[in-house]
């Protein structure tokens, strides 16, 4: 018995050592498959990453690529309108050129033909000039020297019983005071009993019909009052101042039923003495 259990312990020895390094040995290799998994599992994570990353690079690519394109397509697009634009503008300014060029020669022609109009004019002008001024200066003598002769004749016929000039309107009366040879005062009375200094004198209103043409005057001269009654138009009234050998002459040109208008008559040294005693 002895014996059998000693011839059988080695076996049983043996058994245990050889299934230690068989568990050691797929530890070991369990090791390798583990670290072989997870490099495997690492590699194969970085690759993903790597791949979701070239994705998402490919991704943003491809979307920079579509901006690019349809920025593109708008560039050209835009470029396209601007060349039509161009285009349109550049005909439109041949256009214009070609208008101000127009008008320019039709300026030129059209001033060309003023100058032409403008030298023909002044040359008839002045070929007319001598005929006419000539024609139009003896009228015009002939005019004057006719008014002349009509005035002139129209003053001979009008003369007062000594011999003077009358007046019948201002304007005779103008042509009278341009000769010198008296002084006249013209005057105005409206109304009855109106006053009005005349030269050296007094004249009052003291009646008027223009019916009858005649009228009715007081005159005040050197402290004495004369009254002329029921005289004509243009009819002279003689009277004289003191130390006075010409007459003075009254004379109406213009009667109405209320006012006289005509004027006075005086010698000069009548009137020089009147404007010493005045002053």
């Amino acid at each position: 018995m002895i014996g059998e259990h000693d011839n059988m312990q080695p076996a049983t020895e043996g058994a245990p050592r050889w299934m230690g390094l068989a568990v050691v040995g797929l530890a070991v290799l369990s090791l390798v498959g583990i670290g072989m998994a997870w490099n495997a599992t690492s590699h194969a994570h970085d690759a993903e990453q790597a791949l979701a990353a070239q994705s998402a690079q490919s991704k943003s690519f491809q979307q920079n690529q579509t901006q690019l394109t349809q920025r593109l397509a708008q560039a050209e697009q835009t470029n396209a309108q601007m060349q039509g634009e161009l285009n349109l503008v550049g005909g439109k300014l041949k256009l214009t050129e070609g208008q101000v060029a127009a008008a320019r020669n039709q300026v030129k022609q059209e001033r060309a033909d003023y100058t032409k109009k403008l030298t023909d004019v002044e040359s008839t002008l002045a070929t007319k000039a001598s005929a006419d001024d000539v024609k139009a200066i003896g009228t015009d003598v002939n005019g004057v020297k006719t008014d002349l002769d009509a005035t002139k004749g129209s003053l001979q016929q009008l003369r007062g019983e000594h011999g003077e000039l009358i007046a019948r309107n201002h304007e005779e009366l103008e042509q009278l005071k341009r000769t010198g040879e008296r002084d006249y005062f013209e005057f105005t009375l409206s109304g009855k009993g109106q006053k009005q200094h005349v030269g050296s004198m007094q004249v009052e209103l003291r009646g008027a019909s223009a019916k009858k043409h005649q009228y009715t005057v007081a005159l005040y001269l050197d402290d004495m009052r004369l009254e002329k009654k029921n005289k004509s138009i243009n009819e002279p009234i003689y009277f004289y101042a003191n130390g006075s050998r010409q007459p003075m002459e009254l004379v109406v040109n213009k009667v109405s039923d209320k006012a006289v208008t005509g004027y006075l008559s005086a010698p000069k040294a009548v009137a020089a003495s009147a404007k010493t005693a005045t002053n």
